[in-house]
């Protein structure tokens, strides 16, 4: 994809079109590519469900804290990915996140370089969204490091007496994953082609046609949300942040009672409260 992407201003939207129209198979890497967030963060979502409903953080906090670290690098990822193709969607979405940093002085301008989002704005978010996933694979073996520190959380708590073999039994359970996931994934990618993304952003960018609605892909819905749903821009920002963040409370928690109390009396009435209000917002 970097191949044939330009990350000019005047070029990278026609770029990704002639990748699209004229490249051989093109159209296959960059429906890969885009579909390929979206299944990311999906099965993101799902993995982190799982470990807030197993109570992995209380077992493997340093896992938690490190997969909380590669959520935060993979949203800076996704937004900048978003942001190349410079449609209508990615250039006023590119704006309304980066005026969320209007309240720190002349941040904007640092990053964009410049008063909006222009040339050299994309030039540098290309280069982050190509640096940054080198990064986050760094990140991705601490986490598996911290996992494999201690072995995956089980119901009996962390003691040696009843390890299942990873092979073949947890090798096959995940490859058995592994090939549905890849026949939803192809499924998409070549009948879903590009629906999990806004029409809009078909259109080139125009700085002087707002769209009717400025939306996120999908997987940002939950903050983009909170973001429109406080009035005061500053407080939507902290409350995105803080949504993020408060995340690193669970595995602050250290002793037993603390944590069988957040389990056990609201007989799962709070987490599936949680689970639903964060659904209702995507």
């Amino acid at each position: 994809l970097a191949l044939h992407y330009t990350s000019d201003l005047n070029s990278a939207y026609c770029s990704v079109f002639f990748l699209i129209r004229e490249v051989y198979y093109g159209w296959c890497l960059r429906y890969f590519h885009s579909s390929g967030a979206s299944f990311v963060f999906l099965f993101l979502f799902l993995h982190l469900a799982r470990a807030i409903f197993y109570g992995s953080y209380f077992y493997n906090p340093n896992t938690w804290f490190s997969g909380i670290l590669l959520l935060f690098f993979l949203m800076a990822i996704a937004f900048m990915g978003y942001v190349l193709p410079f449609g209508q969607m990615s250039f006023w979405g590119a704006t309304v996140i980066t005026n969320l940093l209007s309240p720190f002085p002349s941040l904007i301008e640092w990053i964009c370089g410049g008063y909006c989002v222009h040339n050299p704005t994309l030039k540098r978010f290309f280069l982050f969204h190509f640096l940054l996933p080198f990064l986050l694979c760094g990140f991705v073996v601490l986490h598996l490091f911290y996992l494999h520190f201690h072995s995956s959380n089980n119901p009996l708590r962390l003691n040696t007496n009843n390890k299942i073999p990873f092979f073949p039994f947890i090798f096959l359970k995940d490859f058995f994953g592994l090939i549905l996931i890849l026949s939803l994934y192809f499924l998409q990618t070549h009948f879903g082609v590009s629906s999990l993304s806004h029409p809009d952003n078909a259109l080139e960018a125009c700085a002087l046609l707002t769209p009717l609605h400025i939306v996120p892909e999908w997987y940002f819905l939950c903050q983009y949300a909170m973001l429109k749903a406080v009035p005061n821009k500053n407080a939507g920002f902290i409350i995105l942040l803080t949504s993020i963040f408060v995340l690193f409370f669970f595995g602050e928690i250290r002793n037993l009672t603390t944590f069988t109390r957040l389990i056990d009396c609201n007989n799962g009435f709070s987490i599936s409260f949680f689970f639903f209000s964060f659904l209702s917002f995507l």
